[in-house]
Formats: C-alpha cells, structure tokens, sequence
C-alpha cells in the first residue's frame, strides 16, 4: 500500500532515494492494470489468433501438434490453468468433447464455463444431424468437421468474433483490439490472394489422406480426397481396410498419400509402397507449431502448400 504523501515528506533527506522510489512506485500501481488477460487456448492455431488480437495476454495452450486433439488426458497441469484463466478460447464442434468437459468440472471455474467456440462463428462442413457417437462408430461430430482451421477464410471469421469477445472481456482495450483486427483482416486477405494464386496447379487432385483433418484444406483449395485410410473416422487403419484401397487406387493412383503429423505413419507408407513408390506419402502438419501469433500460421499454410505443390508436380 502506497503512503500518505505527508507521510513520505517526513522521511529524512538522507531518505530521498528511498522516497523518490516510494513516489514511483505509487504511480506506477495507479495505472497498471490488475493483470493481464489469462487465456486457456485448447490448440495452438487458437493460442496464435489470440495473440495477434490480444498481445499483452498470458496464454496457456491445452495441446501441440504432435497430439490428436480429439484425445487429450486431463492432466492436472491443464485443471491448473484453466481454474485461473479469464476465457477459455477453443475448437468446438465436440473436437474437445473427450475431455474439456472434465477439464471445467475438475476446475471449478465459472469463466472457463462460457468458452469461445471457434466452430460457432462458421459454416461447417459435412454436418451429420442426429449422429450419436459410440465406442464403435468411431469420432462422430453431429455439427460437422471440426478441423476449420485448415481453411484460412475461416480463420478471419473466426477473429472477428474473438475479437468482439475480447472486447467484451477488456472494454478499455476494445478500441485496440479493433485496430488490430483490422490490421489482420487486410494481411490476412492479401495472404490468402497470394495463396490461391499459387495453388491453382492443385485444383482438380486428387488425394488418399487418414482421416478428414485437412477437409477444409482440400476444399479451399479444390482437391478431391478419394480415400481414407481410416475404417472409420479416427479408427486406426486395418490390414483389411488397407488391402481394400489398395485395389481400388492402383488403377487410378492419386496424386498423394497424406497423414497428419500425429498420426502413425506406417499405413499409409505402406500403401504408397504397394502402389509402386510412384505416390509420395507427405507427412502433414495438422497445426502451427507454436502459439508466437501470425507468423506462425503463414509459415503453416505456406509449409502445406510447398508440400503438395512438389507432391503434384
């Protein structure tokens, strides 16, 4: 607690520093803020957005690139965080089903409560109403695909919304958030201009992937996935499965054998040796490898499309 400034003239003139310093510091707390914004990013793609509307924030990120979302334990670790954090930003689409509800039950924290659901603010692709999920159907999202982020157009809807929420949470910051957004929207569009124009050798591929991760990938960009290497979505592929593409593909290969980087990679390299090593297997990203904001996801999407460009050519 800061002294009365009568207080602090008694100090004797030997003290001056000691009071200059006292001075100092009681205006330095007069206009900090009590915190930062604590944010609890369920990806990384998330975590990035965030920190180019919101720099100043303390962000904790739930899981990496190397793990499959849909699976994540509820490490202590996680319940820490989240108890503490101001807003919950995540995927949605039940991509966290598995987990962050005992996240939030376990944390006992009424802002995690009402999260930021990035699959709320698009139009989802490949939505399968009244689906129910069981231990034998496989990764079931009645919404639809909730891997949006691999389609950079979503990524802008997506930051308006978040952008309006931050504003909710820090209304003396709204003004800057809005700057920001603006300052993204521009960049961001000018990237994804660049990117089409260089992916328009892509248009019409074809391509076997595992699982439906880069869905809107392939969309956007005008690819047609012909397989997937999963018996049923996020079921690991079988012998049985794979020796059924296998015969399906050889008279019309595709362009690429494609997995995320989190996935077991020995299907599918052994369906693109089947097929004579003619098809490249690409390994793929499925996320940003950090949360350090908008550089990282150009470097992402720019990283796919070097890939599959050289895969095509």
């Amino acid at each position: 607690m800061c002294w009365p400034s009568a207080r602090i003239r008694r100090i004797p003139s030997s003290g001056r520093l000691v009071r200059r310093a006292l001075v100092l510091l009681c205006l330095a707390l007069a206009v900090a803020p009590a915190h930062a914004l604590r944010i609890f990013a369920c990806e990384p793609e998330w975590a990035a957005l965030a920190r180019v509307l919101a720099p100043q924030a303390t962000l904790f990120v739930a899981t990496h690139a190397g793990q499959d979302p849909h699976h994540i334990e509820a490490r202590p670790a996680l319940i820490a965080q989240l108890r503490r954090a101001d807003l919950a930003v995540c995927n949605g689409a039940s991509l966290e089903a598995g987990w962050l509800p005992a996240l939030q039950e376990r944390a006992g924290n009424a802002k995690a409560r009402d999260v930021f659901f990035a699959a709320d603010h698009v139009e989802l692709i490949d939505p399968q109403p009244g689906a129910i999920g069981t231990p034998w159907s496989g990764d079931v999202h009645p919404e639809g695909n909730p891997h949006l982020h691999a389609d950079p157009r979503n990524l802008l809807a997506v930051a308006r919304a978040l952008a309006e929420r931050l504003g909710n949470e820090q209304p003396a910051e709204r003004a800057a958030i809005r700057a920001r957004l603006a300052a993204f929207e521009a960049r961001w569009q000018q990237r994804i201009a660049q990117w089409e124009r260089r992916a328009a050798p892509l248009r019409g591929k074809r391509v076997a992937a595992q699982h439906t991760t880069f869905g809107y990938l392939w969309r956007w960009l005008g690819i047609e996935q012909i397989a997937d290497l999963e018996p049923r979505p996020g079921m690991p592929p079988t012998p049985g499965h794979l020796q059924r593409l296998l015969s399906g593909l050889r008279g019309a290969p595709p362009a690429a054998i494609v997995v995320a980087g989190y996935q077991d990679p020995r299907p599918g390299r052994w369906l693109a040796q089947q097929l004579g090593g003619s098809v490249p297997l690409l390994i793929l990203p499925s996320t940003v490898a950090t949360e350090a904001a908008e550089a990282e996801l150009v470097d992402w999407f720019d990283g796919l499309l070097r890939e599959l460009l050289a895969a095509a050519d």
